[in-house]
């Protein structure tokens, strides 16, 4: 392919007609009406969700995909290594992340931001048991986001750790993984309308002792 000559995308024609988002049908609660739209997105991949951190000082973010696992009244949980990880080297200069989930078929986003806090093992351990095997072996196998020589490096390490673990022997949670929530100060609701003149209706507050307080942001 020739780059030389710049590549566009501006499909003319696509337009976001499909739903209006206000004020007066929103739910007072924003953890409540995420789940309505969360619900509503079961034909895609809903959970998919791109997390965003920071890792000071330089001020260097990283995204990633990764999937919604528990929603509480208190925030959005994940689950990912915490010992290797380059998300684990921005939660220690940074607690602040974000979340964004796109529901294309729906034509709508919802973008979380927050501070990021560590569950405690119990709950990280009652996840952990629900995952299939070969994902438990591969929690404790994967030195993830560090420089491996070749894929040989992991199969070799996923093979010792299944025999270590025999076929049926318990597996328990690493110390070294586990969840994240990100209890939110922000919660954006976006619902594309025609002409680009979206609807973003946004709840927002200081700190989570605070109640919510209810915005509409221009397109």
């Amino acid at each position: 392919m020739n780059l030389d000559k710049k590549l566009i995308y501006a499909p003319e024609t696509y337009q976001y007609t499909d739903h209006a988002l206000n004020e007066e049908e929103i739910e007072k609660d924003p953890f409540v009406q995420f789940n309505k739209w969360f619900k509503e997105a079961d034909d895609e991949i809903p959970e998919s969700t791109t997390f965003s951190t920071v890792r000071l000082p330089e001020g260097r973010v990283s995204s990633r995909i990764v999937l919604l696992k528990e929603l509480d009244t208190e925030g959005f949980v994940i689950y990912s290594n915490w010992g290797t990880s380059k998300k684990s080297k921005d939660f220690e200069t940074c607690k602040y992340a974000s979340l964004t989930f796109f529901w294309k078929k729906l034509q709508r986003q919802v973008r979380v931001e927050g501070i990021m806090r560590k569950v405690d093992y119990k709950q990280s351990e009652e996840y952990f048991q629900t995952r299939p095997r070969g994902s438990r072996i591969g929690a404790w196998s994967s030195p993830q986001s560090q420089v491996i020589e070749s894929r040989q490096v992991l199969e070799d390490l996923v093979k010792s750790n299944t025999e270590k673990f025999g076929d049926n022997g318990d597996i328990q949670c690493p110390e070294f993984w586990g969840g994240i929530k990100i209890i939110p100060l922000e919660i954006e609701f976006w619902q594309g309308r025609d002409s680009r003149l979206h609807d973003r209706l946004t709840f927002v507050r200081d700190d989570e002792s605070q109640p919510w307080k209810l915005n509409r942001l221009a397109p």
